[in-house]
């Protein structure tokens, strides 16, 4: 338990010391926010019923989908899991300490999202709390899969990147910014396979009973799926260096993660 406890408290600290893990888990999502908020509000006025959550999901994806994999990547690359290794440290307890802590430090900026976007923006408030909080930690604990599932795969800061960008970008027009119901049929089943899209659903159905194009038990099942899947699939193909021959299955395993999207895309 001592050694969990200093690996998670230099790894909380690590957040928030790091430029570049400061960057990502508060000053980038939060100034997103606030130009995003004054902006979009003014220009759509449907955006003011979602701010919170989209903001939320947001910060979700810059800080563990872009600033999660890297810092694990490097690392692994350096040599640096090798004495984790020799001292007993079991390989779950490295990627889950820093996707915790990150997500910790994402609570933070949800806090001062929820509490300011109403007086703000006239955001819609959050009803049900019970509602709120199964929407950020099932959003916070699938992205945080995907983030560890994409430090695992990937070879080289550029494959981080390339992934990244995959689930970002898509994820921040289709799933947050542009209402269900208002994409194209095409669209709709592209939207459907980002987690985004179901932690929105989650959001408008259950925080603040709004009706929804995906009822919200459909998509926390898929949500919960796809991060246990997630978890269990980063924790498999884990290797420990560069020079590790040991992994126990071929990365291309890992798109086994989607399984729970294309099953929600079609049965949906």
């Amino acid at each position: 338990m001592s050694a969990f406890s200093i690996h998670f408290a230099f790894e909380f600290r690590t957040g928030i010391r790091d430029r570049t893990l400061l960057l990502m888990n508060y000053l980038l999502p939060l100034g997103l926010y606030f130009m995003l908020g004054f902006l979009l509000t003014e220009l759509n006025p449907y955006f003011t019923e979602v701010v919170i959550p989209a903001m939320i999901v947001i910060a979700i994806l810059f800080s563990v989908i872009i600033g999660l994999p890297n810092p694990l990547l490097a690392a692994r690359e350096s040599g640096i899991f090798r004495s984790y290794k020799i001292n007993g440290i079991p390989a779950i307890s490295i990627l889950t300490i820093p996707a915790v802590t990150t997500i910790l430090h994402t609570m933070v900026v949800a806090v001062v999202i929820t509490t300011t976007a109403p007086l703000l923006f006239g955001g819609l408030p959050v009803v049900n709390w019970f509602g709120f909080i199964a929407f950020f930690l099932l959003a916070a604990f699938v992205h945080a899969g995907l983030g560890m599932l994409i430090s695992v795969v990937s070879s080289s800061t550029r494959t981080v990147v390339l992934w990244s960008q995959l689930i970002l970008l898509p994820s921040m027009m289709l799933g947050v910014m542009i209402p269900l119901r208002d994409l194209p049929a095409a669209f709709v089943k592209v939207a459907l396979f980002l987690p985004a899209t179901h932690a929105m659903s989650v959001f408008q159905g259950l925080a603040v009973n709004q009706t929804t194009a995906i009822a919200p038990v459909w998509s926390i099942l898929i949500l919960l799926t796809g991060g246990l899947l997630s978890f269990g699939l980063a924790n498999y193909l884990f290797c420990w260096d560069s020079q590790n021959k040991t992994r126990r299955g071929h990365p291309a395993l890992a798109l086994v993660a989607l399984l729970p999207y294309i099953l929600g895309i079609i049965l949906l």
